[in-house]
């Protein structure tokens, strides 16, 4: 059953970006790997992004992230985001090494995001996002 139907918050899903729609909604973070130069890259492409080689293949990533720069959005008219506001929108440094846009979440936007806190992902609704590592 397609529970991604109607969504709006959601790229729509073609043969190849559907493996990692997918690993999203069982909790799992993709990225890609290339074969060629060892680097990988993150959003999904069909080639290496760095050497242009189409020996990439799926590897499930860490999960683990710095926090690069964020912004808190106070304002956005778009749905279903008009209701989230404010949300914190952010790009991380995966631990694999690829730069990755996405959300902020389990954090004041007021003093509580900084330049190179420790992030894990999470998901919300089959989305990946990330918070601030909890501790035990």
């Amino acid at each position: 059953m397609d529970t991604t139907a109607g969504r709006t918050d959601l790229p729509e899903a073609d043969a190849f970006t559907r493996t990692y729609w997918e690993a999203a909604a069982q909790g799992r973070l993709l990225i890609r790997r290339c074969a060629g130069c060892g680097r990988a890259h993150h959003y999904p492409r069909e080639f290496c992004p760095h050497c242009w080689s189409e020996h990439v293949t799926w590897e499930t990533a860490s999960g683990r992230a710095t926090l690069y720069t964020w912004s808190v959005v106070h304002h956005n008219d778009l749905p279903p985001f008009a209701d989230r506001t404010p949300y914190i929108a952010a790009v991380v440094d995966l631990a694999e090494g690829p730069r990755m846009m996405t959300e902020l979440v389990g954090t004041e936007p007021a003093g509580g995001p900084r330049a190179g806190m420790e992030l894990e992902v999470t998901f919300r609704a089959e989305i990946p996002v990330f918070r601030p590592v909890r501790r035990v």
